[in-house]
């Protein structure tokens, strides 16, 4: 299985208000850096068979922007096993009960996604797990078979960015006009 890790976009500031802070939606530049992921994860053909959030807004708007833009037409699930709370037990569950799949997008939150993704990277039997940064929006590509996890990708968003960038420039030289 391919797994995809996905921090959400960016959401603004952290309200004081827990409450509040479930509902805090994305901002205007997690809008747009989730719609340059979609279209960076087009331009590189990945289709996913599964999109799993988090049940808070703003996880679910960037599921939503990048599943809806790369052309996934079922519905997102929502799963607590992503939740700002959830353990590694939960998640790991998760993953066993959609282990059949080949593509398999998940977004949630930090700290507990680079726990998860550490965790996944270095056998069990190791003092500690392996330490990977997740800024807002980074996407790490995982192939799950047997033993530990394998890191394939981890595409920052200022890489995804600079892709963007490059791949929507005109490609035709500019002439003068005189």
């Amino acid at each position: 299985m391919n797994l995809y890790i996905l921090r959400h976009a960016s959401a603004g500031t952290r309200r004081a208000n827990p409450i509040l802070d479930l509902k805090r939606p994305l901002d205007k530049e997690g809008k747009k850096h989730s719609l340059q992921l979609a279209y960076v994860l087009n331009a590189l053909n990945i289709q996913f068979d599964l999109i799993i959030s988090s049940p808070l807004k703003r996880c679910l708007q960037t599921a939503s922007l990048v599943g809806t833009e790369t052309g996934y037409e079922a519905q997102i699930l929502h799963s607590t096993a992503l939740a700002p709370e959830a353990t590694y037990k939960e998640f790991h569950q998760l993953l066993n009960q959609y282990s059949d799949r080949e593509n398999l997008l998940v977004v949630g939150h930090n700290p507990n996604l680079t726990t998860f993704l550490g965790s996944l990277l270095v056998p069990t039997t190791s003092p500690a797990p392996a330490k990977v940064r997740l800024r807002k929006g980074s996407l790490a590509r995982l192939v799950l078979t047997r033993g530990p996890a394998t890191l394939q990708g981890l595409l920052d968003p200022r890489t995804v960015r600079a892709l963007y960038a490059t791949s929507t420039k005109s490609s035709r030289r500019k002439i003068s006009r005189k």
